[in-house]
């Protein structure tokens, strides 16, 4: 195309850096797969080192460590706000229900950020180092393995309320646990893929002891197991551990959905995925095909780390996870 006058070029040209510019401006919103690729290169074998020898300590560290990035993404987003400790002047997320006495590992991210704090400092955020500790904790356990989206920013805020109501809880009915996950933009369909990271960790009896004495859609063998560490009355062991997944409790595997349809699932929430309603026939093809369960599962942790991540000039990369620069 040829321009008449010098006029007419500088405005095309200025209109061509103007797009440019915004479309720069909208890439830098996204997440992409090679974000540290210049700045931390050596962000992946630093963290994934760490979670490695905190599963080697105790293997349950990796079902912990994978449940502080679903607790992080539904309040708020992924953006590392659970990591922040109450002050005196600031209530975290910490102390709300489904997170106190529950949630750990935090010591171990400390240790991660550490390290990665030693090969590039005030580079990568908290956020960022969440999601991939979540992915090495399931490729560690035997599970399967995704290319993390990176470029998060950590909040300078949280939110115990939005906590206390965005996290669904171990007695949540089907149609409650599907409300849960789409106020999030997550489907049925992640929502029952996702609940399979129950195939490894445990549970505390205080979440499962009205399921194991008063329910009736429960295999009677494994109530009675249960049974043998959770007393009946309340607050008698209350924090005694059991595993969500009997078989492999320190394997990632689609066990958690076979024992569905068997009956055992150990909380209420679980049994509710196949308990007669609209997600029995996709626990059934999780329990029949691991490949598709493997590969809906990791769809749907890329989805869950795309929710409202704080990006560009938003938030800020912490210099210790546990409190605002």
């Amino acid at each position: 195309m040829a321009f008449s006058s010098p006029s007419l070029c500088s405005v095309a040209i200025l209109t061509l850096s103007c797009i440019l510019l915004l479309l720069m401006g909208r890439s830098d919103a996204q997440l992409s797969t090679n974000f540290y690729s210049k700045t931390c290169p050596n962000v992946y074998a630093t963290i994934k080192s760490q979670v490695q020898s905190a599963i080697n300590k105790e293997a349950r560290m990796g079902a912990s460590l994978l449940r502080l990035f679903f607790h992080d993404c539904f309040v708020n987003g992924c953006d590392g706000s659970i990591l922040l400790d109450d002050t005196s002047t600031f209530t975290g997320e910490k102390t709300a229900a489904p997170n106190q006495n529950s949630v750990r590992g935090f010591d171990v991210v400390d240790n991660i950020k550490s390290a990665v704090e030693n090969v590039c400092p005030g580079v990568v955020s908290c956020a960022d180092l969440l999601a991939i500790t979540a992915r090495d904790s399931v490729v560690i356990l035997g599970g399967p393995s995704w290319n993390v989206k990176l470029g998060r920013r950590d909040a300078r805020t949280a939110s115990r309320a939005a906590a206390n109501n965005g996290i669904p809880p171990p007695t949540s009915n089907l149609n409650n646990l599907i409300s849960f996950f789409q106020n999030v933009g997550l489907s049925t369909r992640d929502m029952v893929a996702l609940s399979g990271s129950h195939t490894i960790g445990q549970a505390r009896c205080t979440n499962f002891r009205a399921r194991i004495y008063n329910e009736t859609n429960l295999d009677p063998s494994f109530a009675q197991t249960r049974k043998a560490n959770c007393p009946r009355t309340a607050g008698s062991g209350d924090n005694n551990l059991a595993p969500l997944d009997l078989q492999t409790p320190t394997a990632f595997d689609n066990n958690y959905h076979k024992n569905l349809l068997q009956n055992r699932g150990l909380l209420h929430s679980d049994q509710q995925l196949f308990n007669g309603g609209s997600t029995d026939s996709l626990v059934r093809t999780y329990a029949s095909s691991p490949s598709t369960f493997s590969s809906d599962f990791t769809a749907a942790m890329i989805k869950m780390g795309d929710i409202k991540p704080l990006t560009g000039s938003n938030g800020e990369i912490r210099k210790n996870c546990r409190k605002i620069n």
